[in-house]
């Protein structure tokens, strides 16, 4: 298990919930809710992080930490900032950009997983 370099990102950091829930809409218009999975398992966050004026080094230590989880299809270990704990995540799309020589800023979705 792979876990993700210890560059903290920028600020503000964007969080979402994605509750796991299938909707059956009758006829009449009644909606039945269902829930999927372990309780503690139902509510993924989705973090978007932003790291802005990077090194080089550290860019290029970010994009390959994710190329090579796009490349083993693993997650990854993170601890968001103010998470009190550790949490399992996959990026499957992130960007870099260059805006000044020698330093880079990338953008990154960051989507929790459950597993083993």
């Amino acid at each position: 298990m792979a876990t993700f370099p210890n560059i903290d990102p920028s600020y503000p950091v964007e969080k979402k919930s994605a509750p796991i829930t299938r909707t059956v809409v009758f006829a009449d218009g009644y909606q039945h809710r269902i829930t999927f999975g372990l309780p503690q398992h139902q509510n993924p966050k989705i973090f978007a992080f932003v790291w802005k004026n990077l090194s080089e080094t550290d860019s290029d230590t970010i994009e390959t930490f994710l190329d090579a989880r796009a490349n083993d299809n693993d997650s990854f270990d993170y601890t968001p900032p103010n998470e009190s704990s550790s949490m399992k995540f996959v990026c499957r799309k992130w960007s870099k950009s260059m805006e000044f020589s020698n330093l880079a800023s990338i953008r990154a979705t960051f989507e929790e997983v459950f597993e083993p």
